[in-house]
């Protein structure tokens, strides 16, 4: 059965019972107060990681797979790893790494957002549930329901893969390990007030700027700026 006809399914269903419900007087029951999907990101920031996969090519045409997490309330983001054949068991050895982590530095989670891929195994699920985190996973094609992933996606597409040839998958660990210092240390976002995950900004901006200094990543793909001292 494909789409179409399931909805149209569905719907027709629906139409049934409540026919059924109102010829026997009996009134829908009342919407449950609940927050909206966006109040809920919004409230439990803090405690909300997303993750997800994304795929770049080659010079030689091999497709290579890149796991990574991204904080909700800082946009930190963790690249975790990159290989051709992104197995169950090659990403729950990186959600054990990535908790072996957090855990050094005494950082907690309560949910973590992702979508229904297959490769998220139940021992991937498992990691998470141990730490007491709740695996939230989105609707099918659904991609606003975790925007923020699918932002960071978009941006390293844009600002570093969209405009570099790739050799292999060594060189392809040392890009996205370059951009993931950038991206957390310096890029500035919109959402934290144009300052970066890990770099806040200062609370008076200096009046007396005097020389500026640029800083270049990545054979001067990425730059970054500083005051000099």
């Amino acid at each position: 059965m494909n789409t179409a006809s399931s909805a149209a399914t569905s719907s027709r269903i629906r139409a049934t019972v409540w026919k059924i419900l109102h010829s026997a007087g009996i009134d829908p029951s009342a919407r449950r107060p609940a927050p909206t999907w966006t109040q809920f990101l919004h409230a439990q920031a803090q405690a909300i990681m997303a993750c997800d996969l994304f795929h770049l090519d080659t010079i030689t045409l091999h497709r290579l797979y890149a796991f990574f997490v991204i904080e909700h309330a800082t946009r930190r983001v963790h690249i975790l790893g990159v290989t051709a054949h992104p197995t169950g068991a090659w990403l729950t050895q990186l959600a054990r790494n990535l908790f072996m982590d957090l855990d050094n530095a005494h950082r907690h989670f309560r949910f973590l957002i992702r979508d229904r891929d297959s490769k998220f195994a139940s021992a991937f699920d498992a990691v998470f549930k141990a730490t007491d985190v709740t695996i939230i996973k989105t609707q099918a094609r659904a991609p606003r329901a975790n925007a923020n992933a699918e932002r960071f996606v978009g941006t390293i597409r844009r600002e570093l893969l969209n405009r570099i040839l790739i050799t292999n998958q060594r060189h392809t660990a040392t890009l996205l390990r370059k951009f993931e210092c950038h991206y957390n240390d310096h890029r500035p976002h919109r959402t934290l007030g144009q300052a970066a995950p890990l770099r806040p900004l200062p609370h008076h901006a200096p009046t007396d700027i005097r020389k500026i200094q640029r800083h270049d990543r990545i054979g001067g793909l990425l730059h970054e700026y500083q005051q000099a001292a």
